[in-house]
């Protein structure tokens, strides 16, 4: 699971930079046409693979298929919505993970039992988005700084990717969004499992508790978060930063204590880590609109794309791999202070428990960097 989540995530940070170049200099909207066009045709490529390599091959595929998409939305958005307006937006866009998330989780336990083969979810899943990558070809493109209150160069940059670079802001959400994505990757990629192995429910009730705490949440995150966000930064220009930081202490706290409260009624345990969850979708709102204050129009698709290289290569990319290493380590561990020569599920169960503390600590590190930022 973990070669599998840092495999895609890899090659979609590097395929990311030149296609967010392409995405400033080009037609958004095609990128993104063909782009969910090669990525949903792969995944139900994935659904015929006959070994694990070849899942993973495939699964690279779908890496750079997804990569053409962010940039050029987020740079789209830039030139559909005025700055005091963009949060909301943005919300509303971001709309689509949890959604995502929502939609996969709570079918796909289903959807398996319904077809008695792990495969079915890929074909379906493919479908939606094939006939969606038709209509991103009908966007129309919005002039570059569109919406700004200044008048933007529509001239080609020298040095985009120095120039970005040159933003201390820029840095700061860089680092703050590794640390994010670290703890959003080991949590989409392990939730399910640590639910089944801890507190021993079936998949499809593990699936559904999961979307609730990383689908539902969103729903409720990024509209309001996004409103509220908007509000602040009307009112202190850093306030849509500051409410972030705000939220990942909440985040922290949050998904801190109903991990150290052990093996508590499952209930609880959603509630609480769902609330944690919810802050922390102020994250993309807060974000995502702040790196469009700082970068002008004509780069903006570019540093999205550095920004998602960074988020990916390190926090995404090392998420799953790390989490899932230490869940192993963890697991020898309470086997051998048992005295015991046979590893068990119970052991399993403490080992990936204990590994999945690393996500309040990154939530936390996104914080303290949110700050800095």
């Amino acid at each position: 699971l973990g070669i599998i989540g840092t495999a895609f995530t890899i090659v979609y940070a590097i395929a990311g930079l030149p296609l967010g170049r392409m995405a400033d200099t080009g037609s958004r909207s095609k990128l993104m046409g063909w782009g969910l066009f090669a990525w949903s045709g792969l995944t139900a490529v994935n659904g015929m693979v006959g070994s694990f390599w070849t899942f993973l091959l495939v699964r690279m595929g779908i890496g750079i298929g997804e990569a053409s998409y962010a940039p050029a939305a987020n740079s789209l958005i830039g030139d559909l919505f005025p700055a005091h307006r963009r949060a909301r937006a943005m919300g509303i866009f971001m709309l689509g993970l949890p959604l995502g998330l929502l939609l996969a989780f709570f079918t796909i336990g289903w959807m398996v039992k319904a077809f008695d083969s792990w495969r079915a979810p890929f074909f379906i899943a493919a479908v939606p988005g094939m006939i969606l990558a038709l209509f991103m070809f009908y966007i129309k493109e919005p002039q570059r700084g569109a919406a700004e209150t200044v008048r933007v160069s529509q001239e080609r940059v020298d040095r985009p990717i120095r120039r970005i670079l040159a933003v201390p802001t820029f840095l700061w959400l860089v680092l703050a969004g590794l640390c994010f994505n670290f703890a959003t990757y080991a949590c989409n990629s392990f939730l399910v499992p640590m639910l089944q192995r801890y507190f021993l429910m079936p998949l499809q009730d593990a699936a559904v508790a999961t979307g609730v705490i990383v689908g539902l949440t969103g729903l409720v995150g990024l509209t309001l978060g996004g409103w509220i966000a908007d509000k602040i930064h009307q009112r202190i220009a850093n306030g849509r930063l500051l409410f972030a930081a705000f939220s990942l202490i909440v985040s922290t706290v949050c998904t801190a204590w109903a991990l150290h409260a052990g093996r508590i009624e499952i209930g609880v345990f959603v509630a609480v880590f769902s609330v944690g969850w919810l802050f922390a979708y102020n994250f993309y709102t807060c974000v995502y609109t702040a790196i469009q204050d700082v970068v002008e129009p004509r780069l903006r698709a570019t540093a999205m794309a550095l920004f998602f290289a960074g988020l990916y290569l390190l926090g995404g990319g090392m998420g799953p791999i790390v989490v899932g290493g230490l869940s192993d380590h963890f697991a020898h561990s309470a086997m051998y202070a048992a005295g015991a020569e046979q590893m068990t599920e119970a052991y399993k169960a403490v080992g990936l428990h204990d590994a999945m503390y690393l996500i309040p600590v990154a939530l936390f590190l996104t914080m303290l960097f949110l700050f800095q930022a």
